[in-house]
């Protein structure tokens, strides 16, 4: 009996390629994560089985039960509504953290990096006043003398990442400013701004994306750190620092009750990290298929 026809190169290249592509089962498990947090984000009214912030003395303090699957804090207010509704700071601020911080970091990167000289020297030494301040730190200090709560948090959380993002993207820029494709878009005459981004920034994206994600989970930690220690959101709010914080007196009788909401902090920020490994991986092999 004959043996079977190897497949030809070109269909195992693509079932290699294929293979790589698909994700693996941490990452599929890391998107569960994200997407059910998105979901409860966006419809968490809908699918909370209890108002959140409906308060009820004589239900106060209770276990965990059918009614109320992590039990009630001591308003009576349902915690598991509550942590699905906390999704939404958990979700937003640091989304926008994220995206902010990669903006700022990304212009300023490509401008000192690709132009250097005097504009580099500025910018630089911009950021390193900033990059040298405990971000934490100081934002903590800052919304407690300005007030503002939770929006305020968010800006001043850009304002202290981004220069971290710049840093980096300018050594990426710096690295590609001096490769052949580079020199060939100037002798085509092609302006510094095209240059900058349609060329450079989707050969660093990869590192881009990558370092947003992780931003994510700093500014998740960070936020939730501030709402903790009640700096962040208003004072009875949905929000899963401020859980951990209002929550504590409970961990002798109701231990689930500061679990719960610790455990989806550490979650969301490991599956975003997750993410952000997977997605610069595979915009890495992209970009060398190219």
């Amino acid at each position: 009996m004959s043996a079977a026809p190897a497949p030809p190169p070109a269909a195992a290249a693509a079932g290699v390629r294929a293979r790589r592509q698909r994700p693996p089962l941490l990452v599929l498990l890391a998107m569960v994560v994200v997407a059910a947090t998105v979901v409860c984000a966006i419809a968490g009214a809908a699918i909370a089985p209890h108002d959140p912030d409906a308060q009820d003395l004589v239900a106060g303090l209770q276990t965990p039960s059918a009614a109320h699957l992590l039990g009630t804090d001591d308003s009576g207010r349902d915690l598991f509504s509550r942590l699905i509704a906390g999704a939404r700071t958990a979700l937003v601020g640091p989304l926008l953290m994220m995206l902010g911080a990669a903006v700022i970091g990304t212009v300023l990167g490509l401008i000192a990096g690709y132009f250097g000289g005097w504009r580099d020297s500025a910018i630089m030494r911009a950021v390193d006043v900033v990059y040298a301040l405990p971000s934490l730190l100081v934002a903590i200090i800052l919304v407690g003398v300005i007030g503002g709560g939770y929006a305020v948090a968010v800006g001043i959380l850009v304002v202290l990442f981004g220069p971290a993002d710049a840093r980096l993207i300018r050594g990426a820029t710096l690295a590609q400013r001096s490769l052949p494709y580079v020199d060939a878009a100037r002798t085509l005459g092609l302006s510094r701004r095209t240059i900058m981004f349609r060329h450079i920034w989707p050969n660093i994206l990869p590192l881009i994306v990558a370092n947003a994600f992780l931003n994510f989970a700093y500014a998740l930690v960070a936020l939730s750190a501030m709402s903790f220690l009640g700096i962040g959101v208003a004072p009875g709010e949905a929000d899963w620092g401020r859980m951990l914080n209002d929550n504590l007196s409970l961990i002798e009788d109701n231990p689930v009750a500061v679990l719960a909401p610790g455990i989806a902090l550490v979650l969301l920020a490991v599956a975003m990290n997750l993410l952000g490994d997977w997605a610069y991986e595979r915009l890495s092999d992209r970009g060398r298929a190219r």
